[in-house]
């Protein structure tokens, strides 16, 4: 007799296993060597497109291996509730998909979305032209749908929300391109680094620029580093924000092209 067999349940299998999960950790947050294939002066592919929204008047979506942003732009458009101001406002709103992170992160919104947030309307808000636009409000809004370091976010943000903002038509001095890097445990320097390697690393920092105006809009500094690593760092993120710069340029004039 099966006196203990419950057919109101399913019952689990009579043998189990447990699962196999595979180390995701690289081995150049250890051993310092190749990280996963790149050099210390390579990114990691940059994939942009945009028009991913069909009901904002931008989009851009930017994507970076395992970092994942979509940002959606609405706007110029004027607020009966604000008071007569000369110039417009730019505000900017960043949140994490719940499945972002490792960890399952709340759907509320907490300190570090509103740390970034901060972070990309200062890398924007020079070279978007506010005074064009009186009494009027800019609303972005960054999705960032999977996350592999803060730093990247940042980068990757302030890029997809400068592309869509030029997608929505608004005025600017120029584009916003961003670049991360940081100092190794065995005193190199590591652009874009991912969150394994920002963890290991002794400090990190991110540029925003206009390389157009050959203008910085922000620096982010993390951790301690020297001022000749600075300097080391800084010129890396500039160069290769001219690299960013063509690609998201070429990827605006790709999407207006007209049908032939």
């Amino acid at each position: 007799m099966q006196s203990s067999f419950d057919r109101r349940r399913v019952n689990g299998p009579e043998e189990s296993h447990a699962p196999v999960y595979d180390d995701e950790e690289p081995e150049s947050s250890s051993m310092g060597a190749q990280r996963n294939g790149r050099s210390a002066k390579d990114v990691r592919p940059i994939f942009l497109k945009t028009g991913l929204i069909s009901q904002a008047n931008g989009s851009a979506y930017v994507e970076t291996e395992k970092t994942k942003i979509a940002c959606a732009v609405y706007g110029p458009r004027q607020s009966k509730s604000t008071t007569y101001s000369e110039r417009g406002r730019l505000n900017v709103e960043v949140k994490f998909a719940p499945f972002s992170c490792k960890q399952r992160r709340a759907p509320l919104r907490d300190a570090e979305d509103r740390a970034l947030a901060v972070l990309i309307h200062q890398a924007l808000a020079p070279a978007v032209r506010l005074e064009l636009f009186p009494k009027s409000t800019v609303d972005v809004f960054v999705l960032i749908i999977e996350n592999d370091g803060i730093e990247g976010c940042v980068a990757s943000g302030s890029v997809a929300a400068s592309t869509a903002l030029a997608d929505a038509g608004i005025d600017m001095l120029g584009l916003v391109v961003s670049c991360a890097a940081c100092v190794s445990p065995k005193d190199e320097i590591w652009l874009d680094p991912t969150t394994d390697e920002a963890i290991s690393a002794k400090g990190c920092i991110t540029l925003a620029t206009v390389p157009a105006l050959n203008l910085i809009t922000n620096i982010w500094q993390t951790g301690q580093m020297s001022l000749d690593e600075m300097d080391q760092c800084m010129d890396l993120c500039q160069e290769q924000c001219l690299s960013t710069h063509s690609v998201v340029a070429q990827t605006l004039l790709d999407a207006n092209k007209s049908p032939s």
